[in-house]
């Protein structure tokens, strides 16, 4: 059996269908040197971005229009390079995209660290740099802005570490509870509220741990059913719980993508271990509002 094949099947088998893997913690690390774990998806290139092939759609409005679509990574927006003997993916940023697991993955410690480089593209040269991690992915590639699927996104942007985003698109947006501060110009989580927010969009961590620009941060996610905890350099910082799609159903997993939104940045080091529940210190720190 080829070895892309027998990695995609492993990762498949552990945290898909056995529970026995996850019972006894067993992790993966998804970055190898083809990413054959992946698969990837590229947006509507930007018209000023220059090299495509003749004919190539583009716009000032990379929202709509043509996507260049799945395994057609013209301008090698996602490529693993090597840092100190170690894979790393490089995300150049210059067209929206996402590197989307094969698998879809459910009860899990998802660890990776991440750094900004340095260029920034349209149509956000005067924006915050922005990337992402989305977990519980599914439906239809390109559903949100034609590049990204429907899912949890814990949002990777410069002061902005860790903050909660639902995407929607053609499946509608996902519902979930977060505890937290209604305020201006976005809502809060707020570990010490009783009362979860009454809409949930974009809303904003507890507090911002972020490494300096060009260092390397440690971001978390734990998955235990349809509860999410994002720390950031060791830090709790966003509770999302009772996940749900908009049909209702409980949205408990799904694939995960990492975004390239116009910010060249880095990745190492992900992986991912079966867990059963949150651990304890997670317990000590966070108040589930089932519990």
């Amino acid at each position: 059996m080829r070895k892309p094949l027998l990695l995609t099947l492993i990762a498949f088998v552990l945290f898909s269908v056995n529970t026995t893997a996850q019972k006894k913690g067993k992790t993966i690390a998804l970055f190898d040197e083809d990413l054959s774990l992946f698969e990837k998806w590229n947006g509507v290139p930007h018209k000023t971005i220059q090299g495509l092939p003749e004919g190539t759609y583009q716009s000032d409005n990379v929202h709509k229009g043509t996507a260049l679509g799945l395994n057609n990574d013209l301008k090698n927006v996602f490529i693993i390079i090597k840092e100190n003997n170690e894979p790393v993916l490089k995300i150049t940023g210059e067209i929206y995209g996402g590197l989307t697991t094969i698998a879809s993955y459910k009860n899990y410690h998802l660890s990776i660290y991440f750094k900004w480089g340095d260029k920034k593209w349209e149509p956000r040269l005067a924006d915050l740099r922005d990337s992402g991690i989305l977990y519980h992915a599914h439906g239809e590639h390109g559903s949100f802005w034609n590049t990204w699927k429907a899912s949890l996104e814990y949002q990777v942007q410069e002061t902005d570490l860790g903050d909660f985003i639902p995407l929607g698109g053609t499946t509608g947006k996902p519902q979930v509870e977060i505890r937290g501060t209604q305020a201006t110009p976005r809502n809060k989580y707020n570990p010490n509220s009783n009362v979860y927010l009454e809409k949930i969009g974009y809303t904003s961590a507890s507090k911002e741990p972020d490494a300096p620009h060009g260092e390397w941060n440690h971001l978390e996610i734990y998955v235990v059913g349809n509860d999410a905890v994002h720390l950031v350099n060791g830090e709790v910082v966003m509770v999302v719980e009772n996940a749900k799609k908009r049909d209702g159903s409980i949205l408990d997993h799904g694939q995960i993508q990492l975004q390239s939104e116009a910010a060249e940045c880095y990745y190492k080091q992900f992986t991912l271990t079966g867990i059963k529940k949150f651990p304890k210190f997670i317990k000590k720190q966070v108040r589930f509002k089932k519990s």
